[in-house]
């Protein structure tokens, strides 16, 4: 992966407003790949004390805006999938990971998985986007 590309989405993401609302960080990053994590906190619980679904949505959809606009070129959803399997224990660490399993001129596809910190499944999600032919436009020049 471009080392200029991974740096310019480092820096972007952590200064993502909505991502820092949800103290969403990015660890991993690789063409087609990433990963984001974030801390469950008691904001986040639904009315029965649970991930509220919109948090796990929105790690899931972090690591997928990473992965997808890894190549360099602006890449924005088409539709989202997300099945959901279970609830974090309170205060645990919820990993989200993207992975590319299919990418033509024009779009490409994604598998997303949530994992609590014991590696338990929370969430699974196939996801697509619209490639654009447009550099990202936090790029240097």
């Amino acid at each position: 992966m471009d080392e200029k590309i991974r740096k310019a989405i480092f820096q972007r993401m952590e200064q993502e407003p909505f991502g820092r609302k949800f103290g969403i960080t990015l660890v991993d990053l690789k063409e087609g790949h990433a990963r984001v994590e974030m801390r469950f906190t008691s904001d986040m619980e639904n009315m029965f004390g649970m991930a509220h679904g919109g948090a796990i949505f929105s790690l899931m959809d972090a690591a997928f805006e990473a992965a997808s606009n890894s190549h360099g070129t602006m890449a924005v959803a088409l539709s989202m999938s997300i099945q959901y399997l279970a609830s974090p224990p309170k205060g645990s660490l919820v990993n989200a990971e993207a992975r590319e399993i299919n990418k033509t001129k024009r779009t490409a596809a994604y598998d997303i998985r949530a994992t609590d910190e014991s590696g338990n499944l929370l969430a699974a999600c196939q996801a697509l986007v619209y490639r654009m032919e447009k550099p990202l436009p936090f790029l240097e020049h």
